[in-house]
C-alpha cells in the first residue's frame, strides 16, 4: 500500500503567477506544500484551469515558481534532469524516428554505444507489450501504441520521477481503462514515483496511493486523500464508490468555480 518514506519530490509554499506585473497577471498556484514519498502513486485531482499541469512543470523544471520552493532527491530544482521524465497527453514521439530509436534517443544523448541503445530499447518495448514494432515509425501506430512507446523512452532514463499529464486523456474508453492497469504494472516493476496529473475520479481512484484534490484558481491544496484500497481496485465495491462520492462532494464547488472563471474570462 501506500510508502511512508520520503524524499522523491518535496514542495514548500509554491507561488506560480503568470505575466507578473503585468495588466494579464495570474496566479496559477498558492502556498502548494507537498511531498512524495520515494516508489509513491500520486494523482493530481480538480478542475480546469487549477494549476495542476503547472505544478507538473514546476517539478519537471520546465518553469520556475515565483516563490516557495522544489526539491527533487533533496537537490533543488533548477533545471529539467534526467531523474524527473515527462509524459504529456500526445506522446510527442519524434516522427522521423524509429520506435527503438525514439526510446533509446535519451541513452543516444548520454553517449551510450548504438548496440546498448538497441538492447534497452527492445527490452522495454517487449515489457510493453510492443516487442514487434522496434523498426516502425510512430505514425505506424495506435495512439495507445504511442503512449506505451513514450512511456517506454521516459523509463529507458530509469528516471526517480515519473510526471505524467493526463497520458490517457485523448484515447478512446476501452484503450484508456487498458493502460490504466498497463501503468500500474510499470509502476510496481520501475520503483519510480509517480505524479500522475487527471480530470477524473475513476482514473484517481484506480491508480492512486494518494489523491491530491486542488482548488480552483489560484491552485491550492485543498485536501489530500489517502487511498486504502487493495490492488487491483474494484470499481463495483463499497468502498470504491464511498471514495468516488467524497471527491464528487470536494470538487462539486471547485467544478463551478473554475466553470464561472471560464465564464468571467470569455466575456
Amino acid at each position: 500500500m501506500t510508502r511512508h518514506n520520503s524524499g522523491a519530490v518535496r514542495c514548500r509554499s509554491v507561488r506560480k503567477v503568470w505575466a507578473e506585473g503585468t495588466g494579464k497577471e495570474t496566479v496559477a498556484l498558492e502556498g502548494i506544500d507537498l511531498d512524495v514519498a520515494p516508489g509513491e502513486f500520486v494523482v493530481m485531482l480538480g478542475p480546469s484551469g487549477c494549476g495542476k499541469s503547472t505544478m507538473l512543470s514546476l517539478i519537471a523544471g520546465l518553469e520556475q515558481a515565483t516563490g516557495g520552493s522544489i526539491e527533487a532527491d533533496g537537490e533543488p530544482v533548477v533545471e529539467p534532469g534526467p531523474d524527473r521524465c515527462m509524459i504529456f497527453q500526445q506522446s510527442s514521439l519524434y516522427p522521423w524516428l524509429s520506435v527503438a530509436e525514439n526510446v533509446g534517443f535519451g541513452l543516444k544523448l548520454r553517449g551510450r554505444p548504438r548496440a546498448e541503445r538497441r538492447r534497452v530499447a527492445q527490452e522495454l518495448l517487449r515489457t510493453m507489450g510492443l516487442g514487434d514494432v522496434l523498426d516502425k515509425h510512430p505514425d505506424e501506430l495506435s495512439g495507445g501504441m504511442r503512449q506505451r512507446a513514450a512511456i517506454a523512452r521516459a523509463l529507458a532514463m530509469e528516471p526517480k520521477v515519473l510526471l505524467m499529464d493526463e497520458p490517457f486523456a485523448a484515447l478512446d474508453v476501452q484503450t484508456r481503462a487498458k493502460l490504466q492497469d498497463f501503468i500500474g504494472q510499470v509502476w510496481r516493476d520501475s520503483g519510480a514515483s509517480v505524479l500522475f496529473v487527471t480530470h477524473s475520479i475513476d482514473e484517481a481512484v484506480s491508480l492512486a496511493d494518494r489523491i491530491v484534490v486542488f482548488t480552483a484558481r489560484p491552485g491550492r491544496i485543498k485536501a489530500v486523500i489517502p487511498v486504502e484500497l487493495d490492488r487491483p481496485r474494484d470499481p463495483r465495491s463499497p468502498e470504491y464508490h464511498q471514495l468516488h462520492d467524497r471527491l464528487i462532494d470536494l470538487l462539486a464547488d471547485e467544478v463551478d468555480r473554475a466553470f464561472a472563471q471560464q465564464e468571467q474570462a470569455a466575456s
